[in-house]
């Protein structure tokens, strides 16, 4: 069966010149995605992937100890495919108003992603589907400091946009203009709640993400909600209890693969390659949360009990071992706040912790000074340098 673009190219004029502007066709696509055994292998094995990663986040006695690591490690991942420079270490320092030296614009970007996912998990927990609406809300929150402020927050575009290049003429992709972008919504968001035939959840996350990019209904974060919509899927069907997938480790380290199959869809119909492309990621992203997971558990153990080994003083030590396990990086001051004991029992832990080679000091100086879990911040680490 010969396959064909999945859309049409519209004649436009803007800012100044003519040029073809690509309007998608609705989902799901025609003629239909061939499923070979290939892609049926890699449907399997992506659904028991997503169900391992699911029960073991089930198991884990403390969830958010993860969740709230993991999902800032998303947060910079995905940030710094858009060409954001902060680093893991950056956001943390940002969150605790510790460190004035870090780049503001590029980590502010990376905080709003935070807030972006977590008011969207909020709301779906309180019952809203995933919609127009929810989206301009994320989307809201998402673009609400730093750059971006001036790209309408909140608001679909009514302007065109284009991706690539330095004018709409000479760029890579000119999506649909603003008088079609909420026809071509409409239609997305039909195709979400199951309209006109139900989608299985993983096929559904596949095709969604490359509409909402080819779409680009705002003026700025469209990558990263592409991404974050990914994740709010699986969690609003049902298949995550908690956001531990994120496939932007994997779009990272693919990117021009990535932004080729995105192309290649909408040029040629290639839905297969892209599909293989997505569920190899899925596959492969879920595994390596769940050694993460099973790397952090293992980590915590030996550290718990090497603190157990200081007879008397375990017992402040391992309240501030626990601490920095929410908080892998903070001051005497923060922890003595947050633990509510007094500086000088959390400075004595501080010291027990150093001594025992769990925790290191960061700055050098002798003042204000900022401690690491070093071990746990490696791990996370792995994969978050910023790209060069």
């Amino acid at each position: 069966m010969k396959r064909k673009t999945t859309g049409q190219y519209v004649t436009i004029s803007t800012t100044g010149e003519r040029c073809k502007a690509f309007v998608p066709d609705p989902l799901p696509p025609d003629p239909p995605i061939r499923l070979d055994d290939h892609l049926r292998d890699l449907l399997e094995k992506a659904g028991l992937a997503l169900g391992r990663l699911d029960g073991v986040t089930m198991l884990l006695p403390e969830p958010s100890l993860f969740l709230y690591m993991y999902v800032r490690k998303e947060a910079v991942l995905s940030s710094q495919i858009e060409g954001t420079q902060s680093s893991l270490t950056d956001l943390l320092l940002f969150e605790d108003a510790e460190a004035p030296g870090v780049p503001l614009n590029d980590v502010q970007e990376v905080s709003n992603y935070v807030a972006a996912l977590d008011h969207g998990l909020k709301r779906l927990r309180k019952g809203m589907p995933i919609s127009l609406r929810l989206l301009k809300e994320i989307h809201g929150v998402l673009l609400a400091k730093g750059r971006g402020t001036d790209k309408s927050p909140g608001e679909f575009r009514r302007s065109q946009n284009w991706i690539g290049g330095s004018r709409p003429g000479n760029a890579r992709f000119v999506p649909p203009p603003p008088d079609r972008v909420m026809e071509c919504l409409g239609v997305l968001e039909k195709f979400l709640h199951d309209q006109p035939v139900k989608t299985p959840l993983l096929l559904k996350a596949a095709l969604t993400h490359v509409q909402f990019e080819t779409i680009h209904p705002f003026l700025d974060g469209n990558g990263r909600l592409g991404r974050l919509l990914i994740t709010l899927l699986f969690c609003a069907e049902g298949a995550l209890a908690e956001p531990m997938l994120y496939l932007s480790l994997y779009f990272k380290t693919h990117r021009r693969e990535y932004y080729e199959l995105l192309q290649t869809v909408r040029q040629n119909g290639d839905w297969e390659a892209w599909l293989a492309f997505f569920l190899t990621g899925v596959i492969e992203t879920s595994a390596q949360a769940v050694r993460t997971v099973r790397r952090l558990q293992d980590l915590f153990g030996r550290d718990r009990e090497k603190v157990q080994q200081l007879g008397r003083a375990s017992g402040s030590a391992l309240r501030l071992l626990h601490f920095m396990q929410t908080r892998p990086l903070c001051s005497i001051a923060r922890a003595a706040d947050a633990m509510s004991v007094t500086v000088p029992t959390v400075t004595a832990a501080i010291k027990n912790l150093q001594d025992t080679g769990i925790i290191r000091e960061l700055t050098g100086q002798r003042r204000n000074r900022l401690f690491v879990y070093q071990e746990y911040i490696r791990i996370l680490n792995e994969g978050a340098e910023p790209i060069k």
